[in-house]
């Protein structure tokens, strides 16, 4: 095809079009999340994401440029059922009937435990969730799946709430599936001792403990798929810790009004401090 040699220097002289430039930009700050956890966000949670960080950005730009570059949000597996119920069948009610909601932060906690392989056997982590702003408030590992690895992660909820300035008070609603490691006289004294009052799902029913299973999808999506398989019970540990972090202080959350848990709570005691007069 023969181009006017006019039309050639005019086309080398024009400078690039407003969007092409706005394209560029974006693009450098999509490929500076590789290697990040933010990699994972899909269209509508990446678009949130850059409009934080200064990109005044459409959904479908960020869609259109995320299938240029051939990037994609991470899928969530399916998740196998580990729930194996106490032998007398004797456990406290349910309390919320599939409302995961809160007023308030420490009104309602759900807690459960998964599974993860490694190269020298299983590991169990076990979390703790606060309904109000999903924030993981509780989690440990151990490679038995025990009484003493959902305590700890209550115990660590509970001390964490108060050393940061927010300590539990009695009558604090406890959700659980119907687990043997949940339904044992030792643990069911633990929360009486705490003054939480147990809440228990039906056996063999996700649905019953949905807040906790849809969490804990994310962790296997988010950390257990995308830097498995694990060495050793430590790796999982220092992996958990990490994301546990990142999930509450960075990760943003569509049922959040794309804050993060921290964000989220923060904004809640804010409205609930009283104002101070002014200063004359």
């Amino acid at each position: 095809m023969a181009i006017a040699p006019r039309t050639y220097r005019k086309a080398r002289c024009r400078p690039p079009a407003a969007r092409d430039v706005a394209d560029a930009l974006v693009e450098n700050a999509l490929r500076d999340l590789h290697g990040t956890p933010e990699q994972m966000y899909g269209r509508r949670k990446m678009t949130r994401y850059l409009r934080r960080h200064g990109h005044e950005v459409a959904f479908c730009t960020v869609d259109r440029l995320m299938r240029e570059l051939g990037l994609n949000g991470v899928v969530r597996g399916r998740k196998q059922r580990t729930t194996i119920p106490a032998k007398d069948g004797i456990r406290a009610g349910d309390r919320l009937n599939r409302d995961f909601t809160a007023a308030a932060p420490n009104h309602v906690w759900v807690a459960d435990f998964t599974y993860v392989s490694t190269w020298t056997g299983w590991a169990y982590v076990a979390f703790v969730f606060d309904a109000f702003s999903r924030a993981i408030v509780g989690w440990t590992t151990a490679a038995t799946k025990t009484t003493a690895l959902v305590s700890k992660a209550l115990n660590m909820a509970v001390w964490r709430r108060g050393h940061y300035g927010h300590p539990v008070e009695p009558g604090l609603i406890f959700h659980t599936d119907a687990g043997s490691q949940y339904t044992s006289i030792k643990f069911t004294e633990s929360l009486a001792l705490q003054g939480l009052s147990a809440s228990i799902g039906s056996v063999g029913d996700a649905y019953d403990n949905a807040l906790a299973e849809s969490i804990i999808g994310l962790f296997k999506t988010e950390v257990v798929n995308r830097h498995g398989p694990f060495k050793t019970l430590t790796e999982v540990e220092f992996a958990v810790m990490e994301w546990c972090d990142w999930y509450n202080n960075a990760r943003l959350h569509s049922r959040l009004d794309y804050l993060t848990p921290a964000e989220y709570e923060a904004a809640y005691y804010a409205q609930q401090s009283p104002r101070r007069p002014a200063l004359v």
